[in-house]
């Protein structure tokens, strides 16, 4: 009884993956990368923002915890964007937005104040290649990472997610040329 259970969990866990499911990533792991299409049809890469410190947001237009959060979101990019980081030269946001409805992304985004470049959406909601890539089953969910690419903290959240940026940053503000770590 004990094999036959201990099989069927073998089974199952190699259906999972073959469903696209993956890990979920962890602090000190590299991230994925992310190439998206933004509202006008720019397509971004996560990858072309290494050397910055990056928070990955998954979000979506309809999601409540998401829209309360996005003033946070919005003032701590603000007070960061020229900032200088022990691990990272400024600072950006990649939204990743899980919506099924252009308008409505792009309403919550002008709506919101949501002012840094990088929103990309792929309109399948759930089934976003990025979740699954990122392993997200709830929202909103966000990875910090750092320079390397590599996720320096998760799920960041008002305060927190102020303290986390300050903790790493250099007293120095700069015109993006003069910061060099």
């Amino acid at each position: 009884m004990k094999t036959a259970f201990n099989y069927l969990l073998i089974i199952s866990v190699m259906t999972a993956n073959l469903q696209g499911f993956s890990q979920e990533i962890a602090v000190g792991q590299v991230v994925p990368d992310i190439t998206g299409y933004g509202p006008n049809g720019e397509e971004f890469k996560l990858s072309s923002l290494r050397g910055k410190l990056v928070l990955v947001d998954f979000w979506a237009s309809w999601c409540s915890p998401c829209r309360k959060e996005n003033p946070v979101l919005a003032e701590v990019y603000n007070k960061y964007k020229d900032a200088c980081f022990t691990n990272g030269n400024g600072f950006e946001i990649f939204s990743v937005s899980l919506d099924l409805k252009r308008d409505n992304w792009v309403n919550a985004i002008a709506d919101d104040k949501l002012v840094w470049p990088y929103h990309v959406s792929d309109l399948k909601g759930w089934r976003s290649e990025a979740a699954k890539a990122y392993s997200v089953t709830a929202i909103p969910m966000n990875f910090l990472v750092d320079s390397s690419g590599v996720v320096v903290a998760k799920n960041l959240r008002g305060s927190e997610l102020n303290n986390t940026l300050r903790k790493y940053r250099k007293w120095k503000f700069f015109s993006n040329s003069d910061c060099k770590n």
